[in-house]
């Protein structure tokens, strides 16, 4: 029964997630120590906590709001990443996407006055396309999608930077903020803000990416069209032997992923709980995030919902580590440390694996030695 249990799929996927959290939780220990050994302990627990450091429930409850609501985007670009991997694809490219989610909904809301809608479906459009930019190189070019994903994400960064200071602030590098310049172009809350103190930031998006979680496993896992993709990812000769349209299905797959990743911009700033820096010269983060979340999460989307929250709940901890005892930057350290490790989620399952295979292979050629004793002791009997 425990060998079955070790062996089956979940639980490897469990047991490697909670192996590289807390492996990465303990090196973010130790770099504590080594920078101020006074303070490590409660800082690491800080990280930790996050939301729960407050003492009065009505400000975790609001903290704890926060933290969803930049989990949404986070699960959304792991999604993405996951969908393409899921059918032998790498998109890098998700920052880019996700820049272009940012560009679109933001100038169709402060710019042209959309309502969140039209302004999320451009934001998905966007991330597409861009997607679809990848795909039409890999089927008709042969460029790896990595390749030509970093290159467009730094791209599009910069074409995001350009189209969003025509809507930002006169005396800041920010963009405007939405609530003030265009209400309807504000994510509903659908009530769910009066279940964190009041918070008017949580509401739609919280809800629809665990839906799109839901959906990605179901058209992977349980739709035939699911299956062409994955099959394509495998072997895309084999899939046109079989009568797939194989560039189409790659093309489709990182045009899907795109615009997962597109959708989850729009899920954050179309909330106004952020506005876009137009003198941004680094990638988001979250494209990237999306990859350890991806992975932590087993490759599942399910999981991923939980790997996602996980990720944005220590990256928000981090934030709170004592600034006297340590430098601005230990938190982004620390959450860095412990989304590296996520990466390393396969790396554990095929440990595991492996360790698995060597004990079925001694307990087999125990098996095969004591039926041979056996079967040598019999022969003597029956001489006798």
């Amino acid at each position: 029964m425990k060998k079955n249990i070790f062996k089956s799929g979940g639980f490897q996927s469990l047991l490697a997630s909670l192996l590289c959290i807390v492996l990465g939780l303990f090196l973010g220990y130790l770099v504590l120590l080594l920078i101020n050994p006074a303070g490590a302990g409660e800082a690491i627990l800080t990280v930790i906590k996050n939301f729960m450091t407050y003492n009065r429930p009505a400000s975790q409850l609001k903290y704890f709001g926060n933290t969803l609501v930049k989990t949404a985007p986070l699960l959304m670009c792991a999604l993405a990443i996951l969908f393409a991997y899921k059918v032998g694809l790498f998109n890098i490219g998700a920052a880019g996407q996700y820049c272009a989610g940012v560009a679109l909904s933001l100038y169709a809301a402060l710019g042209l006055g959309w309502s969140w809608l039209p302004c999320m479906l451009l934001a998905i459009c966007g991330g597409a396309i861009l997607g679809g930019i990848s795909g039409l190189l890999k089927s008709y070019c042969n460029v790896n999608e990595v390749i030509s994903g970093i290159m467009l994400n730094w791209i599009v960064l910069y074409l995001t930077n350009m189209l969003l200071t025509t809507v930002k602030e006169d005396a800041s590098p920010y963009t405007k903020v939405l609530a003030h310049i265009n209400e309807s172009a504000v994510l509903p809350s659908l009530g769910l803000g009066a279940l964190f103190n009041n918070n008017q930031y949580v509401g739609l998006a919280i809800p629809l990416s665990v839906l799109m979680a839901i959906l990605v496993w179901v058209v992977l896992e349980k739709t035939k069209f699911g299956y062409e993709l994955k099959a394509t990812g495998y072997n895309k000769n084999a899939a046109k032997y079989c009568g797939m349209a194989e560039k189409r299905n790659i093309i489709l797959s990182l045009m899907i992923s795109g615009a997962l990743a597109g959708m989850g911009a729009a899920m954050l700033y179309l909330t106004g709980y952020e506005q876009w820096q137009c003198s941004t010269s680094s990638v988001p983060a979250m494209g990237f995030n999306g990859i350890a979340a991806a992975f932590l999460g087993g490759l599942n989307p399910i999981g991923t919902v939980l790997a996602s929250f996980f990720i944005q709940h220590i990256t928000a901890g981090g934030a709170y580590v004592d600034k006297s005892m340590y430098c601005a930057q230990i938190s982004d350290l620390i959450s860095a440390l412990i989304i590296y490790l996520c990466g390393f989620v396969l790396f554990m399952k095929h440990a595991m694996n492996s360790y698995a295979a060597k004990r079925e292979e001694k307990a087999a050629l125990k098996a095969r030695a004591a039926e041979a004793q056996a079967r040598a002791e019999a022969g003597k009997g029956g001489d006798q």
